[in-house]
């Protein structure tokens, strides 16, 4: 036992926080949970697609020129970041910019799937919703939410899953 301020001991099990510390912990691991699932679903949707349109992982580029370079570099570097997200202490808003980017690569990865895939409503609807899970992650990360609104992260999982199903309905996954 410790000595509070007045020098009388003090019992750990009742510090007047209520745990607080802990809440915190387990609150930041959760949304740390939910924006490396959303991530890792973007990340894996944008593989796909990449494989799709036939860009080749090794296709990515230290500093890309072409679209398939482009897109090919940011799902690797989507993939890196998460990959070592669990490593770094826990901080939403970084963890949110991660799922953001992810989102982001895979937008840039929908434009290359549409264009492999040519004119249709398939296509079309899927590359409308990879913008949207995009724009949604990136309000979730933006500088209001940082990472933290519920109705913004909730809207973003929403809108990544919606994005993997127009992506599966495409014929893109």
């Amino acid at each position: 036992m410790s000595e509070s301020r007045d020098g009388a001991p003090r019992n750990p099990a009742c510090d007047t926080d209520g745990g607080r510390h802990g809440e915190a912990a387990a609150a930041g691991e959760a949304l740390r949970k939910q924006h490396l699932a959303r991530g890792r679903s973007a990340v894996d949707r944008a593989a796909a697609m990449c494989r799709y349109a036939g860009i080749a992982e090794d296709a990515a580029q230290v500093v890309p020129k072409d679209p398939p370079a482009k897109a090919a570099n940011a799902v690797r570097l989507s993939a890196q970041a998460l990959a070592r997200l669990p490593e770094l202490p826990l901080d939403p808003a970084a963890d949110a910019r991660c799922a953001r980017n992810a989102a982001a690569a895979a937008a840039v990865v929908a434009k290359a799937a549409q264009s492999h895939a040519g004119p249709g409503d398939l296509s079309d609807v899927a590359y409308r919703a990879a913008i949207k899970a995009s724009m949604t992650g990136g309000a979730a990360a933006g500088q209001a939410a940082r990472g933290r609104d519920e109705a913004l992260n909730r809207t973003a999982d929403a809108d990544e899953a919606a994005a993997v199903t127009a992506a599966e309905a495409a014929g893109w996954i």
